[in-house]
């Protein structure tokens, strides 16, 4: 099985697959990013430390089975935030997900378009893998610039459940295209 490395070094932006001993500096940046993230983010209201620790237990099985590899953003070897390439259910098949949050002391520098980026670069290198999606709220502005950013379209919006208090009911996908090889 084709896997995205578990280490990608963009100068001082690292993103290093999560293991579980990074769960007290996951845990403070997240207690630090809740407000932040309350908006967007179901699962917020349900974040406990011991909901934590389950989340980083299961990434080594996750990412061996190719259903999810999670990062930490690390900024100068500080943890800052998470991002992930996704399998998810509503996605169709051939394509992948990726989804990314930071904390609010580091967003407004391009890590996150970055982040996405190399994600991107990831997820074209998994066989199979024909087109990568980034989802969000069509009400969050701030998530939806990454994508335009990265040269990603918009694909569809589609109705979805209002879970976080922010939420307007409807995601904007957003879609690359696996580039295709100029014929010889």
């Amino acid at each position: 099985m084709d896997l995205p490395l578990p280490l990608i070094e963009l100068d001082e932006l690292t993103l290093r697959r999560f293991v579980e001993a990074d769960l007290p500096e996951f845990l403070r940046v997240i207690e630090e990013s809740l407000e932040h993230l309350r908006p967007w983010m179901a699962w917020v209201s349900e974040h406990s430390a011991t909901r934590t620790a389950d989340f980083l237990a299961r990434r080594a099985e996750c990412w061996a089975t190719g259903e999810e590899f999670t990062y930490a953003i690390l900024l100068d070897g500080a943890v800052v935030g998470a991002a992930g390439l996704f399998r998810r259910e509503t996605t169709e098949a051939g394509g992948r997900e990726i989804g990314y949050w930071l904390h609010p002391a580091a967003t407004g520098r391009g890590l996150a378009t970055r982040t996405a980026g190399a994600l991107t670069e990831q997820a074209f290198r998994l066989s199979g893998t024909e087109f990568v999606e980034i989802v969000h709220d069509s009400a969050n502005l701030a998530s939806g610039a990454v994508p335009a950013r990265l040269g990603y379209t918009r694909h569809l919006r589609r109705a979805v459940e209002r879970i976080a208090p922010a939420e307007t009911g409807e995601d904007q996908v957003w879609r690359l295209t696996r580039p295709r090889a100029d014929p010889v």
